[in-house]
């Protein structure tokens, strides 16, 4: 089992003693299964591409299949990855959980304002976890059109490999604990007309058309961390199971 972080994982994971788990119920459940788990070490805020090559490089360097199960910016990663043949060979499946495959409109603000993305390279440096082209690359301008040059390859992986999509939406009448955090962004994209969102990535993004697909409801963190509301888990056992039965199950 290969885990991927999303952007900023690797800082969540340090914060772990101050009550941030980021990922960590996920590999403490495959662990318990008798799984193989391994993180890839990726600077998350990293350039897509650059951390393609790093995912690529690790899947080729073990023979053993693996399957990939990544994380918000990480499935970008992972999906560029597995567009190569001798990548593909190598895996068994690829699980994406609410990644914005066809961008972020919060992203789209923070490149927008010079500012802010001045702020967030410049947190990036000073964490030594990329630079800001990490975030440029989860614009939808940027994302819509990697999406469409790489439509072809796409429907090749998803012929060749099994490959599902989770997605979460917040309900503002359900959302409990850090989940209401989310709810301002969550309304400020509704009302612009995103549709569905989880505080971060619209449900329209995270879904890669002919993959198998989950919806379920929840923040961003809701496949990523315990808390009221949430159960990581089980977001992760749903996406498991549309992968390998092959079927959707109803959106939540």
């Amino acid at each position: 089992m290969l885990l991927v972080y999303g952007l900023l994982g690797e800082v969540a994971v340090a914060f772990r003693p101050f009550g941030l788990e980021y990922m960590q119920p996920l590999a403490e459940w495959l662990l318990e299964q008798g799984a193989l788990v391994s993180v890839v070490k990726l600077r998350t805020a990293e350039s897509v591409s650059a951390n393609a090559a790093r995912l690529r490089a690790e899947i080729l360097a073990d023979p053993a299949p693996a399957l990939v199960i990544a994380h918000s910016k990480g499935g970008l990663e992972a999906l560029a990855a597995l567009l190569d043949p001798a990548a593909q060979a190598r895996c068994v499946g690829f699980l994406a959980m609410q990644s914005p495959f066809y961008g972020s409109p919060v992203a789209d603000v923070v490149v927008g304002a010079k500012p802010l993305e001045a702020a967030a390279g410049g947190l990036a440096r000073l964490l030594r976890i990329g630079t800001k082209e990490g975030v440029r690359d989860l614009t939808t301008t940027a994302r819509r059109a990697w999406m469409a040059a790489a439509d072809a390859p796409i429907r090749r992986l998803l012929a060749a490999l099994p490959v599902a999509c989770l997605a979460t939406a917040l309900d503002d009448h359900k959302a409990r604990g850090r989940e209401r955090l989310h709810l301002a962004a969550a309304q400020w994209m509704e009302k612009r007309g995103y549709g569905p969102n989880d505080g971060l990535v619209p449900v329209d993004s995270a879904l890669i058309p002919g993959a198998r697909h989950v919806v379920l409801p929840g923040s961003h963190i809701a496949s990523v961390s315990r808390g009221p509301g949430r159960d990581p888990v089980a977001a992760m056992r749903d996406g498991l199971d549309a992968l390998f039965s092959g079927a959707t199950p109803p959106a939540a």
